[in-house]
């Protein structure tokens, strides 16, 4: 029968059109402006008494609460506005004290059966939602610095090992570990052994009065390693950890041979931004010291959760968290939580000669972490913030050295599961290779993101109008059922970027514009098609039939020669460009779907199965 679907592929239709509805509901339920106080450690839990202490300071300020609540071991609060969320950060984190972190959010308002479906809203790109855009500068001197130490440390061991006595090792202008020996054949066997092992360094022999130097010099190619090499390890420690925010299309990207730029939609609090990019945790191995060890050659330092208690630790270092290969979360025999460490093979060659010979020695773990702390200050009636760069180094483990280590081991002694998650979490994301500094900040308020959406919104509409007007005045009853299939496309579009979690910017949009305008581009070869079939006095029913069946190869071949176009410049685009892209591949999979299917379901259910006489499709109309 002409004109008719079998019910599998109505069936079809229906049912990608219902998902398509749940799916892109999400979107009518807008993000509500919202704070969140989390624990500025793991093991710090936010309870009842931390929310009511926020509550009562947002009360006494005026500013108006939506809601509040505990989640896992989080609180959240609901604001009504971006200027009471600005307002009430401040006033929350004066209340709840340094113990605490208070962070501005977006909090999701889709309802619990949407969520149970796995059903949420589109993301907002940096221009529509807000954000902040960091300029970061690499400081590349204390990133040869901490090279050349961690060289040095590794020569000084292996003199010891081959009992060659030396005085210095350290390190001038950043470039040169200055070695002094008491003879001349001291010297030339530490000349060997470093010309051997470490070719990176140019030698350097001389004599100053009784004294007899080695100079070892970072060749420039060394440098260029070094430093290319500290950039490329704080872009990927800045992407693990951005993802670990879920800041949705996040860009992290080089900028010359020592900046990176970072953009995260969404986080309208650069201070808290600041600190989330800054904060980066290391760890270092060291040997406890022995008693009789000089105090140049030592340090002390608090555990991390006993700051009363203290331990003399070697300067020397074993190893670091930079050659930590993998970190993950466990227990041990007695049930308390436990991190098994995974080293590279550079760091369980280093960590099995530190240990082999100490033996009933005790090795610790320091924990580094390296932050901007920000506080806040009363002034003239008014709360401001305040930064400060902290360095903060604790023992975290203090254990008996059983047996020689090797490439895996544990660290024991932590307080709790979440504080064995986090160091497990820091670790696996890495270390950042050298300090970075904020050479530029930009923020990107809601307020103007709005009026991206507005602007954007109207754009929209508008252009929808436009072409639901022409097609209602020149195809009439077929115009009206294409508008139908129109307006479900644009469902579907939404649906699809809320489901695949595509990020909409502000050419996304302009990509949705174009591809209303290239659905309807289907719509019209078939109705023009049908026309033509209904001039040349073909029966209407079969005019559909062949309207629909001849106009498919040419709305295939248009429609594949632009998704061919969109997908490379999603490939070989950038930013603003691959947001277009995005939009456009997604939309012209949608109108290829409801022009050829949805559309003629609509008409095969109007039309379909019965004797017609005319054709409302607008200029000529045939007989049947």
């Amino acid at each position: 029968m002409l004109n008719k679907f079998p019910l599998w592929k109505n069936l079809i239709i229906v049912f990608a059109l219902v998902i398509g509805f749940i799916y892109a509901l999400p979107n009518f339920f807008p993000d509500d402006y919202a704070i969140q106080i989390t624990g500025a450690r793991g093991a710090t839990e936010v309870n009842q008494q931390v929310l009511d202490r926020a509550l009562a300071e947002l009360d006494e300020r005026g500013i108006e609460v939506k809601s509040s609540s505990l989640e896992d071991r989080d609180a959240l609060i609901r604001l009504t506005s971006s200027d009471d969320q600005l307002r009430a950060r401040p006033a929350v984190q004066n209340a709840v004290g340094e113990r605490y972190l208070v962070a501005l959010n977006m909090a999701p308002s889709t309802p619990e059966w949407l969520q149970s479906l796995g059903a949420g809203p589109m993301k907002l790109g940096l221009d529509l939602r807000g954000g902040v855009h960091f300029l970061l500068e690499v400081d590349m001197e204390t990133a040869l610095e901490q090279r050349l130490e961690a060289l040095s440390g590794q020569i000084k061991r292996e003199l010891r090992e081959e009992r060659v006595r030396y005085r210095g090792g350290d390190i001038e202008d950043s470039r040169n570990i200055v070695l002094s020996f008491r003879d001349e054949e001291s010297r030339s066997e530490a000349f060997s052994l470093v010309r051997d092992q470490y070719n990176e360094f140019l030698l350097d022999e001389s004599r100053e009065g009784d004294e007899y130097l080695l100079t070892l010099t970072l060749s420039e190619q060394e440098i260029k390693n070094i430093q290319d090499y500290a950039l490329e390890q704080n872009l990927t420690t800045i992407r693990n950890r951005v993802n670990e925010l879920g800041v949705a299309e996040p860009l992290v990207q080089q900028q010359g041979a020592d900046r990176i730029i970072v953009e995260l939609p969404g986080v309208q609090d650069t201070a808290q931004a600041k600190r989330v990019l800054g904060a980066t945790a290391n760890l270092e191995f060291r040997m406890e010291a022995r008693q009789d060890a000089p105090s140049s050659e030592t340090e002390v330092y608090p555990f991390r959760d006993e700051p009363n208690r203290t331990a003399r630790l070697e300067t020397e270092i074993i190893a670091t968290g930079n050659n930590v290969a993998n970190a993950q979360q466990a227990f041990d025999e007695n049930g308390q939580p436990q991190v098994n460490i995974t080293m590279d093979s550079v760091g369980g060659d280093q960590m099995n000669r530190a240990t082999r010979n100490a033996i009933g020695r005790r090795m610790a773990v320091l924990f580094i972490e390296y932050r901007t702390e920000t506080s806040t200050e009363e002034v003239n009636g008014e709360l401001q913030e305040v930064e400060e760069r902290v360095v903060e180094k604790g023992i975290i483990s203090l254990a008996t050295v059983q047996s020689a280590l090797g490439g895996s081991f544990r660290i024991t002694g932590l307080d709790s599961i979440p504080e064995a998650s986090e160091l497990a979490l820091l670790l696996r994301a890495g270390a950042l290779a050298a300090p970075m500094y904020f050479v530029q900040e930009r923020t990107i308020g809601p307020s103007l993101g709005q009026k991206n959406i507005d602007a954007g919104f109207m754009s929209v509409v508008f252009g929808f109008s436009l072409v639901l007007l022409y097609m209602l005045v020149f195809y009439r009853g077929f115009g009206l059922i294409a508008n139908v299939a129109l307006t479900l496309n644009l469902m579907l579009l939404v649906a699809c970027m809320s489901i695949l979690s595509a990020t909409l910017t502000l050419p996304g949009i302009a990509g949705i514009v174009l591809t209303v305008g290239m659905a309807v581009d289907a719509n019209v070869l078939i109705f023009e098609r049908i026309k033509e079939e209904l001039k040349a006095g073909v029966p209407p029913q079969l005019a559909i039939n062949s309207g629909y069946g001849r106009a498919f190869v040419s709305i295939v071949d248009a429609n594949i020669t632009t998704l061919l176009v969109a997908v490379i410049l999603f490939a070989m685009g950038s930013g603003p460009v691959k947001g277009f892209a995005v939009t456009l591949c997604i939309g012209i999979l949608t109108s290829m779907f409801s022009g050829l299917l949805v559309s003629r379901s609509i008409v095969n259910l109007v039309y379909g199965g019965r004797r017609i006489e005319k054709l409302s499709i607008g200029g000529k109309q045939a007989n049947g």
